[in-house]
């Protein structure tokens, strides 16, 4: 039985919480909105962007990105220029300027930076003030759907940081205007396969309003779109995609075949049916993303927490790849099922994407990232791979390699995941869903105003511990995760030992707070394995996965590029300068040794990688190259002569070169 977090009570869309800084009320467009009747109840309520604010290497990482691409793209990047469509000019007038607005606005914001509030608040104005009279907006030569819904979840994010009383009459108009156009002009294309981010904002809005019009809007929207539950129920891509068979042809649009077995949708639907069950009340609906994740997994599953799409489902080779696109995305969708279904498991999901697949595909100052990202990444040079549908480019680490959806894209990972880390619950309280350095600071339904400030070095450290300040001693529960790996956790509530706890749940501590409680949760971080493709093996210790560190030789490129990076950024290719092929000696258990460094300014670089384990491995020479990288695994395990050797192994983030996924070696004669 899946461990979830079951509903108290019914929430009626009511105000419940908010940002309170001393003590005071927050207001209301800083509190958290539960399901508004009819709509049906989620397990958790997600809090408002600012509620939840960075702390430790959590706020360092936010600070590298704002001072990498996300912080100065505008400046360099002509479609996120001052040229957009979505600015007033006559440039880039599609999904560009709104994808780099939904990262901006809360990058921004959580880190208070007045200079990234003005570039984003320029991109709100624009679209607040060049609405049309009938309702529509965005730039004019832009007819498609798509772009306008991810530039609402920009305006959904921006008021609740800023108040701004625009948003939602803006949005009341554009919905209206949606509605009396959806029969002549319905979705299709990509805005068909992405139904379910308009859906969203539709929800944000209802809870709000009451307006029973938006519940149609939501009826239309999920009638015209793609039925991504009945596409994982009766999963029919169970190999590696053929482009051909696909019927993807450059120049061409993708038939509808293509684009159910494109990663990124597939990343963006994952939250499709547990959003519809708000309205439909379908239990099969709010459970159906674990059958996506069971057939992702057994016919695409990566160690990473992803499944392979370079750019269509791609297979269990850890050769493959996965778009930084589908990363972001797939997070995203996690926490709004996290939120309708409560399900602890699903963290555990969304802390491994997170710790793991998030940063190994940036370079650790993030002034440069790749498209497609490889579990076994042992060269990443201008070169064809066996992609399905990806160019040369792809695991290119630079400003724009092969398409620049990511590099538009990539900005919402970390600054949402800060969003994520708590939620509330239906009856008064508040519930750890992920684990990073932060400050959480709300009022609770009951009228408690808390701050809680986590101290952690998590993923990194397997200790968290938990300040509990209330503005007056107040009574309410308080959930926290303990992820399925962690079966020797221990939870203390100022030194007393809390009883009851059980790994893959939500452990529940109802007591009355006073200033100053101390909680600590305690996990054991023994290293242990995974298994993969051709019976592979992986090493995983706590939520992060860890790989082969190698030595890696960066060049800049330029030659061969389809749009050369402007200064400062830069086109890189990465080359080892060490061995890879190895396989790894597993005998017995507790055989890894651990050795623990301090959590730097890069943590998520080989160097600055604040864990390494050490094994004993031996080179598999059968294991080659082909065409530019790692080649089929062999299948497990394999007969080496070669000598053992102590490998050292950190965290995959860190990791820009690296094996992942090792064939098991049994000792030759």
């Amino acid at each position: 039985m899946r461990k979830a977090l079951v509903a108290m009570i019914v929430l009626s869309g009511v105000f419940i919480s908010g940002r309170s800084p001393g003590g005071q009320p927050a207001p209301d467009h800083a509190r958290a909105v539960a399901s508004r009747p009819p709509l049906h109840a989620e397990a958790l309520v997600p809090l408002p962007l600012g509620t939840v604010m960075p702390r430790g290497w959590l706020q360092r990482q936010l600070r590298i990105q704002a001072d990498g691409l996300s912080g100065h793209l505008d400046e360099l990047w002509p479609d996120v220029g001052s040229n957009s469509g979505w600015l007033g000019g006559s440039g880039e007038s599609w999904e560009r300027g709104p994808y780099f607005v939904d990262g901006l606005v809360p990058l921004a914001y959580l880190l208070q930076d007045q200079r990234l509030i003005s570039k984003a608040r320029a991109w709100i104005e624009w679209t607040l003030t060049h609405q049309e009279a009938d309702g529509r907006m965005g730039p004019p030569k832009n007819t498609d759907w798509w772009p306008n819904m991810v530039m609402l979840k920009a305006l959904t994010q921006y008021q609740e940081a800023a108040g701004d009383p625009r948003v939602v009459p803006f949005m009341q108009r554009y919905f209206a205007y949606h509605l009396r156009h959806a029969r002549e002009r319905p979705l299709e294309s990509w805005a068909a396969v992405r139904w379910a981010d308009e859906l969203l904002s539709v929800l944000w809005l209802y809870n709000r309003t009451g307006d029973a019009s938006l519940l149609e809007l939501a009826r239309v929207l999920h009638d015209q779109g793609a039925d991504w539950k009945a596409h994982f129920a009766t999963f029919e891509n169970t190999a590696k995609s053929d482009k051909n068979r696909l019927g993807v042809a450059p120049g061409k649009p993708l038939p509808e075949r293509a684009m159910l077995a494109h990663g990124v949708n597939n990343a963006m639907a994952l939250k499709s049916s547990a959003l519809w069950y708000l309205i439909s009340g379908d239990p099969t609906d709010r459970e159906a993303v674990h059958r996506a994740f069971e057939v992702l997994d057994r016919y695409h599953g990566l160690p990473n927490g992803m499944f392979s799409a370079d750019e269509h489902y791609a297979g269990r080779d850890p050769s493959q790849g996965i778009e930084l696109c589908a990363v972001v995305e797939a997070l995203f969708s996690l926490q709004h099922v996290i939120r309708v279904t409560g399900d602890a498991a699903l963290a555990d999901r969304l802390e491994r994407i997170a710790f793991n697949a998030l940063p190994a595909t940036f370079s650790a100052d993030m002034w440069a990232h790749q498209y497609d990202q490889q579990p076994n990444q042992v060269l990443c040079t201008l070169a064809a791979r066996q992609w399905v549908s990806n160019g040369p480019e792809s695991n290119l680490f630079g400003l724009e390699p092969n398409f620049g959806c990511c590099t538009a894209n990539m900005h919402q990972g970390w600054p949402k995941l800060v969003q994520s880390l708590w939620m509330l619950t239906p009856d008064g309280g508040i519930a750890a869903v992920a684990y990073a350095p932060n400050e959480v600071r709300t009022t609770l339904a009951g009228g408690a105003a808390v701050t809680i400030v986590e101290d952690t070095e998590y993923p990194f450290r397997g200790s968290v511990e938990l300040t509990v300040t209330p503005s007056s001693p107040a009574s309410f529960p308080l959930l926290l995760r303990v992820p399925a790996w962690a079966a020797e956790a221990s939870i203390a509530v100022n030194g007393t030992p809390v009883r009851g706890i059980a790994a893959g749940t939500f452990v529940r501590i109802e007591r009355r707070w006073t200033a100053g409680d101390r909680v600590e949760l305690t996990m054991s971080m023994a290293p242990r394995t995974s298994t993969w493709f051709h019976d592979s093996v992986a090493i995983e210790r706590g939520p992060l996965v860890f790989a082969l560190r190698m030595g890696e030789d960066w060049t800049k490129i330029a030659a061969g590029m389809k749009k050369p990076a402007l200064p400062p950024a830069a086109d890189w290719e990465v080359r080892p300068t060490t061995a890879w092929n190895y396989g790894l000696v597993i005998e017995r258990p507790g055989q890894f040794s651990v050795k623990e460094k301090p959590v730097g300014e890069y943590p998520f670089s080989p160097d600055g990688a604040p864990v390494e384990i050490t094994v004993t491995g031996r080179r598999v020479p059968m294991w080659t190259l082909v065409d530019g990288s790692a080649g089929p695994l062999p299948q497990s395990p394999v007969v080496s002569t070669a000598p053992d050797e102590t490998l050292t192994l950190v965290p995959y983030g860190a990791a820009k070169l690296r094996v992942t996924a090792f064939p098991r070696v049994k000792r030759g004669g």
